[in-house]
C-alpha cells in the first residue's frame, strides 16, 4: 500500500494537462482506491468523470439557449417578457413553459442576478457587510456565484469564486446538478490559494448551507449575503459570467462534459493571465492580484 501511494504522488507531479488524459488514468475497479479518490489524486474534476449534461428535449434545450443570451442582455425581464421575445423570435410558447425552464436555469428579473435556488429557511442568513465599503486591495472580498451553461445536448451548472479588486478567477467547479458538493469543492480549492476578509453570496441554499459556511467560519471569514433584490450587490461576477459566455461558451458549444471542462480550463487561464481588462488599466488579473499581494505582504 505504502508503494501504491508513492506511485500515484509520483504520477501527480507529472500529470497531463487535459481531461481527456486525466480521464484515461481513472481504474473504475481498483481494489484499493475509490473513484473519488483517484479523482483528487489526479486534480480530476468529479463529475468530468461521473456527470453526465443534464438533459431537455431538443426545443426545450434551443429556448433555454435563446434565454441565457437573452438575460444576459435584459436581465429585467421575466416570463410575460421573456415569453413574448421568444415569440418574436417565431417559437409559439406559452408562459407556464417559459416559467418552468427560467426555474430550472435559475433566471429570475431582480435585476442581473442569478438566484439558482431558494434559501431554506432553516439555514442561517448572514448580514449583508460591502455597503459603502471601497475595495481596496486583493483577498479584502471574495464572492461566488453559479451559473447556468448550455451544451450541444443538454446543460451543466458553473461556479466561480472571484478576487473583487483584481478580477482574479480563485477557482471554478462544474455540476450537472444544483447540490452544493460542487460549491464546497470550490471553496476548498480557493481557500488552498489564500483566504479573503469577507466571502459574498447570494442566499442560495448551497451557499447558505451549514457545511458550505462552516468552512468560512473555521478559516476565520467573515461571511456577507447578499439583500433580496440588491442590483449591484455580486456585479464583477455577473460580469465574469457575461465575458466567459460570449467568449468561450457560446462559440465553443462544448458536446461533452470532458470537453467543457478541458475548454473552460483553458479559457479561465487564458482570463487570469493574458486577458487584458481596461477597468484594471490593461493589466491582466494575475499581474494586479499578485502585485498587490507583495505589496500587501511588503508592508
Amino acid at each position: 500500500m505504502v508503494a501504491l501511494r508513492w506511485s500515484w504522488n509520483g504520477l501527480k507531479k507529472n500529470l497531463p494537462f487535459s481531461a481527456d488524459d486525466k480521464y484515461s488514468l481513472i481504474e473504475p475497479d481498483h481494489p484499493i482506491l475509490s473513484v473519488r479518490r483517484q479523482c483528487e489524486l489526479i486534480e480530476l474534476n468529479r463529475g468530468t468523470y461521473y456527470y453526465q449534461p443534464a438533459k431537455e428535449t431538443p426545443l426545450n434545450l434551443i429556448l433555454m439557449r435563446l434565454l441565457d443570451e437573452q438575460y444576459l442582455k435584459t436581465p429585467f425581464y421575466g416570463y410575460p417578457k421573456m415569453t413574448e421575445y421568444l415569440r418574436k423570435q417565431g417559437y409559439w410558447v406559452n408562459p407556464k413553459r417559459i416559467t418552468r425552464l427560467m426555474n430550472l436555469m435559475g433566471l429570475q428579473a431582480v435585476g442581473p442576478k442569478r438566484r439558482m435556488t431558494r434559501n431554506e429557511p432553516d439555514h442561517k442568513v448572514y448580514p449583508y457587510l460591502l455597503r459603502n465599503v471601497p475595495i481596496t486591495r486583493t483577498n479584502q472580498v471574495w464572492s461566488a456565484d453559479i451559473t447556468y451553461v448550455p451544451m450541444s445536448h443538454g446543460f451543466m451548472y458553473l461556479i466561480a469564486i472571484l478576487d473583487w479588486f483584481s478580477r482574479y478567477v480563485l477557482s471554478w467547479q462544474i455540476s450537472n446538478t444544483l447540490d452544493n458538493i460542487f460549491c464546497i469543492q470550490a471553496l476548498e480549492k480557493a481557500l488552498k490559494h489564500n483566504q479573503p476578509e469577507i466571502f459574498n453570496t447570494d442566499q442560495g441554499v448551497q451557499f447558505t448551507s451549514r457545511n458550505f459556511t462552516d468552512h468560512l467560519e473555521s478559516a476565520g471569514v467573515k461571511i456577507s449575503m447578499d439583500g433580496r433584490g440588491r442590483v449591484f450587490d455580486n456585479i464583477f461576477i455577473e460580469r465574469l459570467w457575461r465575458t466567459v459566455k460570449y467568449e468561450d461558451i457560446y462559440l465553443k458549444n462544448y458536446e461533452t462534459v470532458t470537453e467543457l471542462d478541458q475548454g473552460l480550463d483553458h479559457y479561465f487561464r487564458f482570463y487570469n493571465n493574458e486577458r487584458f481588462h481596461q477597468s484594471l488599466d490593461y493589466r491582466t488579473p494575475t499581474q494586479v492580484y499578485y502585485d498587490c499581494q507583495r505589496a500587501t505582504e511588503n508592508g
